[in-house]
C-alpha cells in the first residue's frame, strides 16, 4: 500500500495511481492532503482501494490519449463522500453507493473529506456487450438501498477475501456483477415511477431502524401507510421477502462487526445489537446463512 500524509507532496501517490488505474492529472485542494492506494488482483478482478481527502482527480483528453480507454470504473463507495463528474452529470456518493465512470470520456473525482471507494476495472466489450447497444448510463448514482447494488456489493467483498480465485472462477464474479448491474445501467432520463420511491424509502427506514426489535413488516407498513399485503407484495416484485431481507440484513452488518469484535466481547451482546434478542436464534439464522457459527466467523477473520 502507498500513502502520503500531512503536508507531504503528493506525486508519489498519483504515480501509484496512473500506474494502476490509467493516466489521470490531479490538483489538491485547501486543507491537509491524504492519499492511499492498494491494488489486488485476482484472475479477471482488477481492483484498486483508493482513500483520500482534499484532492480533484481528472482525467482530460490529453490523459485519455496516453493510456488505455477499454475499460469502464465500476465504483464503490465504502465510507465518506465523493463528488464524480462525467458528460454534464454530477453525482455525490455516499457510503454504500455506486457509480460508473467511462474511461474513455473525461471525467472528475472530487474528495473534500475522507473517502474510501474501490473501483472495479470492468472491460467495455463485456459491458456493451450484456447491454446490447443500448447507452450506458455514467455518473448515475446507483442507490445503497437498491437490492441489485447490495448484491454486487456482496459479490466484490466475497471475491475480494478469496485471492486465491482461478482465473474462470473471477471471470465468472465479473460476469455476474455486470448481469447484476445491467438493468440500472441503461441510460434513461424518466423519473423514478411512484412504486420504485416508495421501495427507496422503506429500504432507507430498515437501515434506519435496523437495531431496534420493533422494525418487523407490520411496523414497516404502518409508518408508510400500505397494508402488510401491499409491502409484501412490493418486495414479491423484486424477487425478496420483507422478513427476509430484513433478517439477512442484520445478519450481514453482524458479520461485519464480528471482523473487528474484540475476543472478550459477547456474542449475544453483537446479535443483540443488531435486533437478535434471542441467541440461541441468532446463532441459528448465522450459521444458515455463512455455514458456521458467530464464533467460528470471528475466528477466521482474525
Amino acid at each position: 500500500m502507498a500513502a502520503v500524509d500531512g503536508g507531504e507532496k503528493y506525486q508519489d501517490w498519483l504515480a501509484k495511481i496512473n500506474q494502476v488505474c490509467g493516466q489521470f492529472a490531479a490538483r489538491p485542494l485547501d486543507g491537509d492532503f491524504h492519499g492511499e492506494i492498494d491494488t489486488s488482483y485476482a484472475g479477471s478482478l482488477k481492483l484498486s482501494t483508493v482513500t483520500s481527502r482534499n484532492v480533484n482527480l481528472y482525467r482530460t483528453r490529453q490523459e485519455i490519449s496516453r493510456g488505455n480507454d477499454a475499460w469502464f470504473y465500476t465504483v464503490f463507495q465504502l465510507s465518506g463522500q465523493a463528488s464524480i463528474e462525467q458528460d454534464d452529470r454530477q453525482v455525490k456518493l455516499e457510503t454504500g453507493d455506486m457509480t460508473l465512470i467511462d474511461a474513455s470520456r473525461p471525467c472528475s473525482i472530487l474528495w473534500q473529506q475522507t473517502s474510501r471507494q474501490v473501483s472495479l476495472l470492468l472491460p467495455r466489450q463485456l459491458l456493451e456487450n450484456q447491454l446490447r447497444g443500448s447507452a450506458i448510463s455514467v455518473a448515475t448514482r446507483l442507490d445503497k438501498s437498491l437490492p441489485m447494488v447490495q448484491l454486487s456489493q456482496r459479490l466484490l467483498h466475497e471475491s475480494m477475501s478469496s485471492p486465491s480465485l482461478s482465473a474462470s472462477e473471477s471471470e465468472a464474479a465479473v460476469d455476474a456483477i455486470v448481469c447484476l448491474l445491467r438493468p440500472m445501467l441503461h441510460q434513461q432520463d424518466v423519473q423514478p415511477s411512484r412504486r420504485e420511491k416508495q421501495f427507496s424509502r422503506i429500504m432507507a427506514l430498515i437501515d434506519d431502524a435496523i437495531q431496534e426489535e420493533h422494525l418487523r413488516p407490520e411496523w414497516l407498513a404502518g409508518e408508510t401507510g400500505m397494508s402488510v399485503r401491499s409491502l409484501y407484495r412490493l418486495f414479491a416484485d423484486k424477487g425478496l421477502v420483507v422478513a427476509q431481507y430484513i433478517k439477512n440484513r442484520r445478519l450481514d452488518l453482524c458479520a461485519r462487526a464480528l471482523q473487528c469484535a474484540h475476543d472478550d466481547e459477547k456474542l449475544a451482546g453483537i446479535g443483540y445489537r443488531w435486533g437478535f434478542s434471542d441467541h440461541s436464534h441468532f446463532s441459528t439464522a448465522f450459521k444458515q446463512r455463512f455455514g458456521m457459527s458467530p464464533g467460528e466467523y470471528r475466528k477466521r477473520g482474525r
